[in-house]
């Protein structure tokens, strides 16, 4: 398997760090090309060296894809550079969890910014060139993966706003799968549970404690979630997976 993906040019968000960064490792250990995007351009550069040493091949792009034009710009980049593009990965998000009473309106524009109208900014980009590829060899199939949360399938009191981008983000993959199925571009959704990522890293101090009380379970590793990935842009082109939702083994919630 370590083959399978050759001739293809992949591109991964918020890929400085966390779910982004493993599964950019493991889409170029798959022998795809990968354009890394996110704001931290010295993470990209590192983490697009340590792909080379690897014998993998990784082109850094730091933006902003909050921005049209960046979220436009990256796409173009990427397809500039290698003269296609065959799997997406919308994978940058931030979580501000906290309840809506109160919550600093700012955090709510973050997330939507982020998780919605940069996600949509990307796959308006990238979809004439994910269903030119679809048309072609060397898979005559294309992906696009977005990365969304077990909070777009259930909320609580802390994740309202948060809950609402991710409910969000299903129902655009769903309806997007609908309108390009037939032409044989993928899109699929990713419905991660507990993650040890930076994830957390963004909450405020009294938010963070609260969670750490709830949380008497494993979490998952970024790499599990870059494995299930993988696994969806792997299959052969009959096969489609269109939700897939990984909850740590000792999350009940």
């Amino acid at each position: 398997m370590g083959d399978s993906l050759n001739g293809t040019v992949a591109l991964v968000t918020g890929a400085s760090s966390g779910i982004g960064a493993a599964v950019a490792r493991s889409l170029a250990a798959l022998g795809a090309r990968v354009a890394l995007v996110a704001r931290r351009r010295s993470r990209l550069e590192a983490l697009a060296t340590e792909i080379a040493a690897a014998g993998g091949v990784a082109l850094s792009l730091d933006a902003d894809i909050t921005e049209e034009d960046q979220a436009r710009a990256v796409v173009s980049q990427a397809v500039a550079t290698w003269g296609r593009l065959d799997i997406v990965v919308n994978n940058a998000g931030v979580m501000l969890l906290g309840s809506v009473v109160d919550a600093p309106t700012e955090e709510w524009d973050r997330m939507v910014s982020l998780n919605l109208m940069g996600l949509l900014y990307v796959s308006h980009a990238a979809l004439p060139h994910l269903l030119q590829a679809a048309s072609g060899e060397p898979r005559r199939v294309a992906d696009l993966v977005n990365v969304s949360s077990v909070a777009g399938r259930r909320t609580n009191a802390l994740s309202g706003v948060y809950s609402l981008t991710k409910y969000g983000v299903g129902a655009f993959t769903e309806a997007l799968r609908q309108e390009v199925t037939g032409r044989h571009v993928r899109v699929s959704v990713v419905e991660p549970g507990a993650v040890n990522t930076e994830l957390r890293d963004h909450l405020r101090p009294e938010i963070r404690e609260q969670l750490a009380r709830r949380a008497q379970f494993e979490a998952m590793e970024a790499e599990d979630i870059a494995d299930a990935i993988a696994y969806i842009v792997t299959r052969p082109r009959r096969m489609a997976i269109n939700e897939l939702l990984v909850r740590p083994t000792g999350q009940e919630a």
